[in-house]
């Protein structure tokens, strides 16, 4: 095969690991159709057929299997030496991929993002917001914000924001026609508006902490969805009782849109930190980000 083609493998491994040519394409930053094109192409070229097609997903074919299991590991060591080489520059360049929630994206990430891109024109930082648990090298990002308690033990870990606490809140309203629970396993009789986690697929459980000992409640209500932000509106419109970090709620519980209940059975947890994979070599532009982030 010409060397030329090393861009459609690259393209082939992206179709593979995403199982759409959709969303392989804006990882890759080109149209769709061009991305089945160079699939079309790259197939006949082979003369083997490596992607099984269907209305709704794409699959590797056993050919197309074998075809990653052989590639992958080389795309990635050349991923790597080429990430290597910058560690050679002056100037921090490059580009640095990460994933993070969205709340962590806009409180921690952005605002040190939006100094960074003023004082370093060459460092170019793509954010993908994204309340999973993200695979860091599947998705071939540099590196990951998550609480501290869902990094993984063989990851490096950097504290980047104090320790966080959840909140409970209701608005007066709601509490008019309610009592306010005095126990978490008071939830059980309120009406909560649950929030929906996109890795399992199962509502978000209420945790709970107090003097050592922890209570997982299994709340239940009439409305769910799988942002906080529609979830929060839902709260403040009366709805029913809802579960956020404290910082989220804290402006309605100062002016007295929300009052906070259960305060005492919401003990501090370790806040966001920027991991990444051990074994991988860290360069500048991602070294400059981690001080930056750096929580002190």
């Amino acid at each position: 095969m010409a060397r030329e083609n090393l861009n459609d493998l690259s393209a082939f491994v992206a179709v593979a690991q995403a199982h759409s040519f959709t969303k392989a394409a804006a990882r890759l930053g080109i149209s769709p159709s061009a991305l089945s094109h160079a699939m079309r192409g790259l197939e006949e070229r082979l003369g083997v057929r490596l992607l099984a097609r269907t209305t709704r997903s794409v699959a590797p074919t056993e050919a197309g299997e074998r075809l990653l299991t052989v590639v992958l590991p080389h795309l990635q060591g050349i991923e790597s030496e080429l990430s290597a080489l910058n560690l050679l520059r002056d100037v921090p360049a490059g580009t640095i991929r990460l994933t993070a929630s969205e709340h962590a994206a806009y409180t921690v990430i952005y605002p040190v993002l939006a100094r960074l891109a003023a004082d370093y024109p060459e460092i170019k930082i793509e954010v993908n917001v994204d309340n999973m648990l993200a695979d860091l090298v599947a998705g071939r990002f540099d590196a990951g914000i998550r609480l501290g308690e869902h990094v993984e033990r063989d990851m490096v870990a950097v504290r980047i924001a104090p320790d966080m606490r959840m909140a409970i809140v209701g608005t007066p309203a709601y509490f008019e026609r309610h009592p306010r629970p005095e126990t978490p396993q008071d939830l059980t009789q309120h009406q909560c508006i649950g929030i929906r986690l996109p890795t399992h697929g199962g509502l978000l459980p209420w945790e709970f902490d107090k003097d050592g000992r922890s209570i997982t409640v299994r709340v239940e209500g009439q409305l769910i969805f799988n942002t906080n932000s529609l979830a929060l509106r839902a709260v403040l419109d009366g709805l029913g009782l809802g579960y956020y970090l404290d910082d989220m709620a804290a402006e309605a519980i100062a002016d007295g849109r929300l009052i906070r209940v259960l305060e005492d059975w919401c003990e501090p947890f370790p806040g966001y930190h920027i991991y990444y994979p051990s074994r991988r070599q860290i360069s500048p532009a991602l070294r400059l980000l981690i001080d930056a982030l750096r929580f002190r």
